[in-house]
């Protein structure tokens, strides 16, 4: 069933996009996340929230970018909640997003972080390992145009 509802968040994805023909090029936050197959429910989820344009823009922003495995942990009722909310699709991810270029080194260095969608995501190193709320990241500093991305193996829940 969960393959079936992640279909259904790639194929709606791609639709409300309009498509192949949306995808964004460059080196933007949305490019990468486009250009990378670890990244397509996320890519889908962010064009269902009407995101593309926002992390095409000029930022900077700091992206915490849940993997495809990571989307796979979200629980089957979470998941389907998501796909009939927009907003609250919209809130999820903007809560994986924070202002400026916040490399890893900085990163570090926090105890928190105030998200683009208003709320804070603790922040904090157990185990010489940088934890966002209860994900890990696992790989840190991927550059772009207009921001950073920072690879993390759960998605956050606000």
């Amino acid at each position: 069933m969960k393959k079936l509802i992640l279909t259904t968040l790639l194929l709606s994805g791609s639709a409300l996009a309009g498509g192949g023909g949306m995808v964004p090029a460059g080196n933007t936050i949305a490019s990468i996340v486009a250009n990378d197959p670890n990244f397509s429910t996320l890519l889908a989820a962010v064009q269902a929230a009407g995101l593309v344009d926002t992390l095409n823009s000029s930022g900077p922003f700091t992206v915490f970018a849940p993997t495809n495995a990571a989307f796979a942990k979200v629980p089957e009722a979470d998941l389907n909640a998501l796909l009939n909310d927009p907003a609250q699709l919209k809130a999820l991810l903007l809560y994986h997003v924070v202002p400026g270029r916040v490399t890893a080194a900085q990163v570090m260095k926090l105890t928190s972080a105030k998200t683009v969608n208003g709320a804070s995501v603790n922040i904090g190193v157990s185990g010489g390992r940088v934890m966002v709320g209860n994900a890990t990241v696992t790989r840190a500093d991927v550059r772009a145009s207009n921001g950073v991305i920072h690879v993390i193996d759960t998605v956050l829940m606000p």
